[in-house]
């Protein structure tokens, strides 16, 4: 009997300690509790705070940006030597991916949600690579949350860290760097809208707020993009490194998913709101016609292309 009942006290044990071992792997490492309350940029300074990088490790400037040289700080691929991913001729933008297998199978769910989200508002496509494919995205648990800016080509790694990068916003913002776009307050207008006070940021951090010649696809300045640090990102004090001008007041960096500038941008520099072959219908609209209408209630192209006062139907 007391044999018997050992034997059942291991088995028990052993199975709860598998079922510990699965929960761990389905889930992955815990997140802090209070992760749901966080920004994008909080969750991204989070997680990428005190890394030890190593020789193999890209070299990171503005938080999560990867960049091969120290040449590339204060360059946007968008206007020095072009970023884009190809369009195809159904007008659509595949761009492939491979995730690894260091994510459970809910961790991958989060990532494909995210992929999956552009193409609900956009002509981009993420689908699944090929042999064939020359040029890909690589998304890796890696040492914290980083991409490269636009198309690199051939394998090119999007770091979505299991512990503390994998939230919708945080996949949308990596995989915004990876289609071309940088940090809104590096933006090349940013002195009109934000006030940088270098004496709180962190020593060796001043150059995460260089401008940049960005190419802003002639929207506006956008507080509320998910590219939008916060207010104290990079600070050695908890003091304020950016302020609003000229209301000090505004809320900014407070994004936990795309905003509509940041989904209206992505189709202007994709042209996606231009149709492919001959079948376009122009349609003439007088910008006045919009003046009383939510910005919600206007599609993205007509608001993309609302001051060429016409917008194009497939």
């Amino acid at each position: 009997m007391a044999r018997m009942s050992v034997f059942r006290f291991s088995a028990l044990a052993l199975l709860l300690l598998s079922a510990c071992c699965w929960a761990y792997n389905e889930v992955g490492p815990s997140q802090e509790d209070d992760s749901a309350e966080l920004s994008v940029s909080e969750l991204l300074e989070r997680a990428n705070s005190n890394l030890i990088r190593s020789a193999n490790d890209p070299i990171l400037t503005e938080g999560d940006i990867a960049i091969a040289s120290e040449d590339e700080r204060n360059a946007d691929p968008c206007t020095s030597q072009g970023c884009k991913w190809g369009k195809n001729s159904d007008g659509k933008v595949y761009v492939p991916y491979y995730i690894t297998n260091h994510f459970s199978d809910r961790e991958k769910a989060i990532i494909t949600r995210g992929l999956e989200s552009f193409s609900s508002f956009s002509c981009i496509r993420f689908r699944p690579s090929r042999s064939s494919d020359r040029d890909w995205l690589s998304i890796e648990s890696q040492n914290g949350c980083y991409s490269f800016v636009g198309r690199r080509g051939g394998k090119q790694v999007v770091s979505l860290a299991r512990r503390g990068c994998l939230y919708h916003g945080t996949v949308q913002h990596e995989l915004l760097h990876a289609l071309g776009f940088n940090h809104e307050q590096t933006r090349s207008d940013r002195d009109n809208h934000i006030k940088v006070l270098l004496q709180n940021v962190q020593s060796g951090m001043e150059h995460n707020f260089r401008k940049i010649a960005t190419l802003n696809q002639g929207t506006p300045y956008d507080y509320n993009s998910v590219m939008q640090y916060h207010r104290t990102a990079f600070s050695k004090n908890n003091q304020p490194t950016m302020v609003p001008i000229p209301d000090p007041n505004v809320s900014f960096g407070n994004a936990k998913e795309m905003s509509r500038n940041d989904k209206a941008r992505l189709n202007t520099l994709y042209k996606c709101c231009e149709c492919p072959h001959e079948h376009i219908i122009k349609i003439n609209i007088h910008i006045h016609m919009y003046s009383t209408l939510s910005l919600d209630l206007i599609p993205l192209c007509a608001v993309s292309l609302l001051q060429k006062n016409h917008f194009q139907m497939c």
